[in-house]
């Protein structure tokens, strides 16, 4: 018996299987696109199954593939008899949606052959209707976003298992370095008392116990933090369930040196527990 999860993305040309896919690598699949059918048995005898870092498998197959439709029944009822536990996510849209993401991209459709592009829509349809129908997952992307699209997507990849932990990377930066390119959400501490201004503490930085008792000796850092780490607690969750892999949070002042660094440091002290994914980097304190 394998247990080796494994997803099928299929569906209609146009419906979002490129964002499915992708959404399944952030999970820690190991995916392949336009994977030939034919050839899924020979793949899934690979040594990498025995990764044990790897979530599972997944694999986009539709119509790109012209014996796709012939092959898969067999295919798939084999590796099912032999313990592989398959399932299939079919993707669709609306006609009026699909013609619009066509329109916007202009790409040719896969059943393209002398017909126009909405008969090739419909073509499409028809051929797919029985995979459709044994499908396990369907989900109609027509009014959905990228984000909602994951959404949907993260809670069929999740079912019955535990969600794999967002990564939290917690940044101190000097805004006269520049602000970094890769934050998700920056927070500006230049309101606080600066330690640069205090002789003894200009030469030393807020991993230094003297500056971190400067700044937390101020009335504001209490009240800003209490606040910032309630938005933080309220946040986190949130960008998990939306099946974020990775946030970085950036704290700034004005060199990266002092303010920052200290309020980066409580940030990561207040977040890291044995069950989160959390790293400090404190960009710009050698400066």
């Amino acid at each position: 018996m394998n247990n080796q999860k494994i997803f099928i993305i299929t569906g209609r040309s146009g419906s979002g299987k490129s964002t499915a896919i992708g959404v399944l690598e952030d999970a820690g699949y190991y995916c392949v696109d336009n994977m030939p059918v034919a050839l899924l048995p020979k793949f899934l005898e690979l040594p990498i199954q025995g990764d044990s870092n790897m979530a599972g498998l997944a694999f986009v197959m539709d119509l790109r593939e012209k014996e796709f439709l012939a092959r898969y029944p067999k295919i798939f009822q084999s590796l099912r008899t032999k313990g592989y536990e398959l399932n299939i996510v079919f993707l669709e849209a609306s006609e009026e949606v699909l013609l619009q993401r066509y329109s916007q991209t202009r790409r040719h459709h896969p059943l393209n052959h002398g017909r126009s592009l909405i008969d090739s829509i419909r073509a499409e349809e028809a051929q797919l209707r029985e995979l459709r129908d044994a499908s396990h997952h369907i989900i109609d992307s027509s009014k959905t976003n990228v984000h909602q699209l994951r959404v949907l997507l993260v809670d069929i990849v999740h079912q019955g298992k535990t969600t794999e932990p967002l990564r939290v990377n917690v940044m101190s930066f000097g805004f006269k370095h520049g602000v970094p390119y890769d934050a998700d959400l920056i927070i500006d501490v230049r309101f606080l008392p600066n330690p640069y201004f205090v002789p003894n503490l200009a030469p030393l930085n807020g991993e230094n116990e003297a500056v971190r008792d400067f700044v937390f000796n101020q009335p504001t850092t209490h009240e800003f933090l209490m606040k910032y780490l309630d938005l933080l607690d309220y946040l986190i969750p949130l960008y998990e369930k939306e099946g974020k892999a990775y946030l970085t949070l950036a704290v700034g002042c004005t060199g990266g040196q002092h303010r920052s660094v200290v309020i980066a440091r409580a940030v990561y002290e207040h977040l890291n527990h044995p069950d989160k994914l959390i790293g400090i980097k404190h960009r710009d304190i050698g400066r």
